[in-house]
């Protein structure tokens, strides 16, 4: 049962993606409570758009602290199993430091180059700027700053 579960976890993800955008009934707390349930569902069976969207609405949009932190596991394990959008929000919860995740510039610079080697814009832009102004407990280096320009300007031409 879980086998089949796990297989079908990306399609419950992406009914619950397109139910979210679907805009009858935006207000509805009852479409709310379902598609929170399906994203849950989904995300708890290893769908990484899943956990990545889930883990942001209840971080950045739920109510509570509990529902912070739930949030924030949520996008640690999408971050984890390769999501860049997940990984550079990681990032920022590490640089900046949330309840259960305490300030870690290093876990913040792991996460940072693991969205910038996906191309995550924002994340290519965080690292230029962390070795060009020697931040997160970095040296500052010209080298590894030109590398992520490049990187970024390659983006921007593609």
């Amino acid at each position: 049962m879980r086998l089949f579960m796990t297989s079908i976890a990306p399609l419950l993800g992406w009914i619950a993606f397109q139910l979210f955008r679907f805009p009858l009934l935006k207000k509805s707390r009852a479409k709310h409570r379902f598609v929170m349930k399906l994203f849950r569902y989904a995300a708890d069976y290893g769908s990484v758009r899943a956990l990545s969207v889930y883990g942001h609405l209840l971080f950045f949009r739920g109510e509570g602290i509990t529902n912070r932190i739930q949030g924030a596991i949520y996008i640690e394990r999408a971050a984890d199993k390769g999501d860049s959008k997940a990984a550079y929000q990681m990032g920022k919860i590490f640089e900046e430091g949330h309840q259960n995740y305490p300030v870690d510039p290093d876990k913040a610079v792991k996460y940072y180059h693991k969205a910038a080697e996906t191309g995550h814009m924002l994340a290519i832009k965080r690292l230029v700027d962390v070795y060009t102004h020697g931040e997160l407990k970095k040296e500052k280096s010209g080298v590894d700053a030109a590398y992520w320009l490049n990187q970024l300007e390659a983006s921007r031409a593609s």
